[in-house]
């Protein structure tokens, strides 16, 4: 519908959207919102699961990626519709706050709108279905609750369960037992405990990616990598037992912010200026050396003269190293970086057990490692191929997002449906209790759940009506961990394979999806601004009929350019 309001007054329309633009309204804005969101939803069904197909995305620059991830696969789409784009928010949402479950919560979210889109065809209003999905969202976390398993939160066997799970469904499941390991591993290492309460920040563990070797290759790094090598050919290129300073300041002499001369009027002069120059950059090798460090890494620029000072004190050196890593550094080796090298005392270096320059691959990187208590570690990721090293690197991250949230909450249920299945089953129950059509919605909601069981069947090859019978029989006799085993093909105690997830992406899960789903459905009303369009070409082409020389008094160095870059991009003729 144009932006233009029917009523006239005199005779005359009102003008009231800008010229373009697109209105639609009711069970026809309902109705696109809803089939946009189900697509989505629809497109990444086939990646859910152990048993799920990889996607190959290609972006507009011939980039590939190859993934299963649902927040990877939706980020790389290029989605316009705006109700698609909430799905798509949904799934990133869900990947900040528990690093996983990302495809679950889209699926779920467009079985939702499916179930919505029925109750919507016998004459319920989305308000109703809204109120409905809400409480029964309610309902259903309280029964997660219920019926999850504590653990302890430094229980490293339920942790590598878990993040083996969370591997299951990745190119990487072959190895996922020595990625869990070191995900295990990792998020440990870095947690503090503050008034009995764990506090992990993912960011402290680093990942670096290298192709070449396997991914058995891939291993914990109790310090820090960095992408760097040692300034200076004479310099040691292994430490033991290194006191690192950490420094964040230039090793050099800085040049003055105004304008200086210097007059010299004899080579004596110049001798003494030079050799005032070099003794100021002596003194900032010897405050190093004088400090205790046999290690400094410094985050801007070291002058070559230094470098030399030094090399000759057996001191191994690196410049211009990133600010993430110097803060990660000050964590991994508990030193402080200090701004001035007048600040630099024994007391602020850091201490690792080996700093050593090694080649990977072809290049050379330097590692801080055998940190006694290391607040940030880092993950070398190896993998026989860049594709194959970018989904490892995507998995590891899943892996590190379920077992902080199991530390942090450190409840977990069953995987396989099982949970979802007995929820189903309890708020079909808990709706028959409520009066009013908000039943109806209440118990769609809990039909909705029995998507994720169904979906794992489909993906596995199975029978999706044939499984979902057997489950439903199997949980109303008190099976709660009852799933799907998509391995075997049959319906099997998922506790006993050690299938386990976090309580807390289970919880997450429930909330994104009927929140995004109310969303979609309170919208009956869509206006689409018109697209912006480009100005018209000046009359005479991109020049707008100027003359060759320019306009009188403007100098040639502005026109030059502008030619320059028409004829670089195709659109001007050179002369």
């Amino acid at each position: 519908m144009a932006g233009v309001v029917p009523t006239q007054l005199s005779g005359i329309p009102v003008l009231v959207l800008k010229e373009g633009s697109t209105r639609s309204r009711g069970k026809e804005a309902q109705r696109a919102n809803i089939t946009a969101a189900k697509i989505v939803a629809e497109t990444i069904k086939s990646a859910f699961g152990p048993k799920g197909m990889d996607k190959m995305l290609v972006d507009s620059l011939g980039d590939i990626t190859i993934t299963s991830d649902g927040a990877t696969i939706l980020d790389e789409m290029d989605i316009q519709h705006p109700a698609a784009k909430i799905m798509v928010e949904t799934a990133k949402t869900t990947d900040d706050e528990v690093g996983d479950g990302t495809t679950s919560v889209v699926i779920l979210a467009g079985e939702l709108l499916i179930k919505a889109e029925a109750l919507l065809d016998n004459k319920i209003h989305p308000t109703i279905i809204v109120d409905g999905y809400k409480k029964a969202a309610a309902k259903s976390l309280e029964l997660y609750d219920e019926i999850a398993i504590n653990i302890s939160a430094t229980d490293q066997e339920a942790l590598k369960k878990i993040a083996m799970t969370a591997m299951a469904s990745k190119i990487v499941r072959e190895y996922r037992g020595h990625l869990a390991d070191l995900a295990v591993d990792a998020v440990l290492k870095i947690a503090e405990k503050e008034n009995g309460e764990y506090k992990i920040d993912i960011d402290d563990i680093e990942q670096l990616k290298k192709d070449g070797e396997s991914l058995t290759g891939t291993k914990l790094i109790e310090g820090m990598i960095l992408e760097k090598e040692v300034v200076h050919p004479g310099m040691p290129k292994r430490i033991d037992n290194a006191k690192v300073a950490l420094i964040d300041s230039a090793l050099e002499v800085e040049k003055p912010e105004f304008d200086t001369k210097i007059h010299i009027e004899s080579p004596a002069m110049m001798k003494v200026f030079m050799d005032k120059e070099e003794q100021m950059m002596k003194e900032m090798a010897n405050k190093i050396v004088n400090a205790g460090a046999n290690v400094a890494i410094c985050q801007k620029g070291i002058d070559e003269v230094v470098q030399h000072f030094l090399a000759r004190n057996g001191v191994l050196a690196i410049r211009r190293a990133k600010q993430s890593s110097m803060e990660k550094l000050a964590k991994a080796t508990g030193g402080r970086v200090v701004t001035s090298l007048d600040d630099l005392t024994e007391e602020s270096l850091g201490r690792a057990g080996l700093v050593e320059e090694r080649r990977v691959g072809d290049d050379k990187w330097v590692f801080v490692e055998q940190c006694k208590n290391p607040k940030a570690v880092t993950i070398l990721v190896r993998g026989g191929t860049e594709k194959i090293v970018d989904e490892a690197e995507r998995s590891i991250h899943d892996a590190l997002s379920v077992v902080r949230d199991a530390v942090l909450r450190p409840k977990i249920v069953a995987g396989g449906g099982a949970p979802e299945m007995d929820i189903a089953s309890r708020l079909k129950e808990w709706a028959e209790q409520l009066s009013g059509r908000e039943q109806l919605a209440a118990l769609g909601f809990a039909e909705a759940l029995e998507v994720i069981p169904k979906t794992l069947a489909e993906n596995a090859g199975l029978d999706p009506i044939d499984i979902l019978v057997e489950l439903r029989s199997r949980h109303e006799k008190g099976e709660k961990w009852t799933g799907v085993d998509v391995f075997s093909g049959k319906v099997t105690d998922m506790s006993e394979l050690d299938v386990y997830e976090p309580l807390a992406v289970k919880e997450q899960i429930i909330k994104s999806a009927s929140e995004s789903s109310c969303m979609i459905l309170r919208i009956d009303d869509m206006i689409a601004s018109a697209k912006t369009k480009m100005p018209p070409m000046p009359p005479g082409g991109p020049g707008g009929g100027m003359p060759p020389g320019g306009m009188p008094g403007m100098p040639m160095y502005l026109i030059f350019p502008f030619f320059s870059t028409l004829s670089r991009h195709g659109l001007c003729e050179s002369q």
